[in-house]
């Protein structure tokens, strides 16, 4: 049996700690300059990084079935999670009716849709010789800026402007990611974090939106020439602020590595918490720094939790649509139930 690669699901772990973070971190950006810096320092990687691997672990596109199989893991649990959502938000913000847009995907939720696009358009493009299909990719995300009607509608835009970090992912092998696991690597790599979140804490200009990809052009600047060019830039950016992340994921198994092969639990579940700590007063008490280093703990929790697998196993029947997880923990259950049933059964002996 071959041996699981720990490597990934340290990075995984991590960048979910970072998302979860992230997302926490997003109700302070206006009023505390450093945790803006943070915020946007997170956001130059986290998501890129989650894609390059999820574009790495797309090997079996030709596979028989492949697309169907997409579209159970993917597009059903985006459809039910949408719709949870709307409901969920209809009550937390006291609104006035429930409208449901299943082209509109509710906030973390665009990352299924883009995936799911992602793996459909990987195999015209994997056709085509590595740096061929990687220029094109690139060019149409460079391009599609420049249209207004490409933006959050269908994570449209996401989804052209992530693509070459996912078609990149699907060429890179094990042996280049461990090319980075040298000291020279790590010191170089604790140097661009350092110039990066001190660029950004001295450039005001910085706008995080440019870093979500979520937007044309003419929502984030007068519209020019130069605008693609600066997209560009971030790209530049991101792969190096990834590749400087890998450097320092630990290669061998540690107490959070299995948490990192249920993400997807986390990415769909954590939001009924975030979006509820915004709407709280609960979110007021965070206003130094020691209190964000306790946010940041928070985040570590959550992910821990939200990855375990007794949440998996309750879940499972909306996140994969199967209950195999979800009998097995009700036939423990039982088994417990039973157990101190008998104990409790017992009369007391001196």
């Amino acid at each position: 049996m071959k041996q699981r690669d720990y490597f990934f699901d340290n990075a995984k772990f991590i960048l979910m700690v970072l998302v979860v973070f992230g997302h926490l971190l997003r109700t302070y950006i206006e009023n505390n300059e450093i945790v803006y810096t943070l915020y946007k320092v997170i956001y130059t990687f986290h998501m890129p990084g989650f894609i390059l691997v999820s574009g790495f672990f797309a090997k079996g596109i030709y596979e028989k079935g492949y697309a169907g199989k997409l579209t159970k893991k993917l597009i059903l649990p985006y459809v039910i999670f949408q719709i949870i959502y709307t409901i969920y938000y209809y009550y937390l913000y006291n609104k006035n009716e429930i409208t449901f847009n299943l082209f509109n995907p509710q906030w973390a939720l665009w990352f299924l849709l883009s995936l799911f696009c992602w793996n459909l358009a990987l195999p015209l493009f994997a056709r085509i010789t590595p740096w061929k299909g990687l220029g094109l990719s690139l060019a149409l995300a460079l391009g599609v800026g420049y249209f207004d009607g490409i933006s959050n509608y269908l994570s449209l835009s996401r989804t052209f402007v992530f693509f070459p970090i996912f078609l990149l992912g699907y060429h890179l092998g094990r042996e280049d990611i461990k090319k980075l696991m040298n000291n020279k690597a790590r010191l170089f790599s604790f140097l661009a974090f350092a110039v990066v979140f001190t660029w950004f804490y001295l450039d005001k200009n910085v706008d995080y939106k440019w870093l979500l990809g979520s937007k044309p052009y003419s929502e984030l600047e007068q519209i020019s020439i130069f605008s693609m060019f600066k997209r560009l830039g971030l790209y530049g950016l991101s792969m190096m602020m990834v590749l400087s992340f890998f450097s320092f994921v630990p290669n061998k198994k540690h107490f959070f590595t299995n948490f990192g092969k249920q993400t997807l639990y986390v990415y769909l579940l954590h939001g009924f918490f975030v979006k509820y700590f915004k709407a709280s007063s609960v979110h007021s008490f965070f206003t130094n720094t020691e209190n964000f280093i306790m946010l940041a703990g928070m985040a570590l929790i959550l992910t821990i939790l939200l990855s375990s697998d007794f949440i998996a196993s309750l879940a499972q029947p909306i996140v994969e649509l199967r209950t195999s997880r979800f009998k097995n923990l009700v036939l423990k259950l039982k088994i417990h139930a039973q157990y101190y049933k008998r104990q409790l059964g017992r009369p007391f002996q001196n």
